[in-house]
């Protein structure tokens, strides 16, 4: 087969893309051809050296097109299947042009359901031949009164962390995010801030960056909150050995996640999450999760202190449990593939 995988891109790194080249691997595995087509979103495309690093790095065939392009419907019509990431109109209407079977992931929840740019999307998900969400919550909020028998589930992934440390060996939480609002940074650093605990066992590592840094920079000196350890973007080995290393992830967001990604990366190598009741992301964190509110400091606070109060043996039972679950969970990148078959 040749297939074709086209995503917008704003030219950087992130879940979605990391899902792509995980996807693309899978399919040059199974010997058949994969084009990464990358649609450039206009006005706000520029590459960064993350993306041309994977890009460099895949076997996959990768371009970049521009949106409802001569191009575009080149790439669309030569291939036997398009997997197109999200709802786009022009992706969706040039495969049914050219008679070409197409697949959907859809990563992220309806946010505009009677603008013109929602109703576009609903028409561009309705004219797929079989399309996937990445959590029960986005697929709640696509399609809310009668759920579609040419849709599914599939929680999107990439290469996950691999290994576990023995907990003895783990201190401290652990925050991987871009620093945006509605992350919870903020939220988590007061609530840290509130904990009576010994900062040497139990410091708060901070992974990411993003436009509030200089803001939590701030909250950190001026309200001497101690134990903060700002480690910024590393490299992903580095980042997967702190995450193995951390006895708890923290993901506290008040944005209606659509799944969360981090969790499910602490929770394949044995660490337990503390998260917030938000969106998709008790399902990414799983039932053995220390849940709050989402923006509760309080609430956070206490979850915090329940963590780091936690016995040696419930916090293995829970480590193991919590792993053991998300195996079963997971799917394997391969049923895409049975998927295409059948459709192409």
């Amino acid at each position: 087969m040749n297939i074709l995988i086209v995503s917008p891109s704003f030219g950087t790194f992130g879940g979605c893309e990391a899902f792509v080249f995980r996807l693309a691997d899978e399919i040059v595995q199974n010997d058949d051809q994969v084009t990464i087509c990358f649609k450039r979103v206009a006005g706000s495309f520029a590459l960064d050296d993350t993306l041309q690093s994977y890009i460099d790095a895949t076997s996959a065939r990768v371009c970049f097109v521009d949106r409802a392009s001569q191009a575009l419907y080149d790439k669309i019509r030569r291939a036997d299947l398009v997997h197109a990431q999200n709802p786009s109109i022009d992706v969706a209407l040039l495969a049914k042009w050219a008679g070409v079977p197409l697949v959907m992931t859809i990563h992220g929840w309806l946010r505009e359901r009677w603008t013109p740019r929602g109703l576009a999307a609903r028409l561009a998900r309705w004219l797929t031949d079989r399309r996937w969400y990445n959590s029960d919550f986005v697929w709640g909020k696509w399609e809310p009164r009668r759920r579609s028998p040419t849709s599914g589930k599939l929680p999107i992934v990439s290469n996950l962390p691999t290994g576990t440390v023995p907990p003895a060996e783990r201190r401290g939480f652990v925050f991987a995010a871009r620093w945006i609002e509605n992350k919870g940074l903020d939220v988590l650093l007061q609530a840290y801030a509130q904990t009576d605990l010994d900062r040497s066992e139990w410091p708060l590592t901070l992974l990411g960056d993003g436009p509030l840094r200089p803001r939590i920079e701030a909250m950190i000196r001026d309200e001497r909150i101690e134990g903060v350890d700002i480690r910024g973007f590393v490299d992903q080995e580095t980042r997967d050995d702190i995450i193995r290393h951390s006895k708890w992830m923290v993901t506290p967001p008040h944005t209606d996640e659509d799944l969360g990604l981090t969790p499910i990366e602490a929770r394949h190598v044995g660490v337990p999450c503390i998260i917030t009741r938000d969106g998709g992301l008790p399902e990414a964190g799983g039932q053995h999760a220390l849940i709050c509110e989402p923006r509760d400091i309080d609430g956070l606070h206490r979850r915090l202190e329940e963590a780091a109060n936690m016995s040696a043996q419930d916090y293995d039972k829970r480590a193991q449990a919590t792993r053991t679950e998300l195996m079963e969970y997971l799917q394997p990148m391969g049923l895409y593939l049975d998927h295409y078959k059948a459709l192409a």
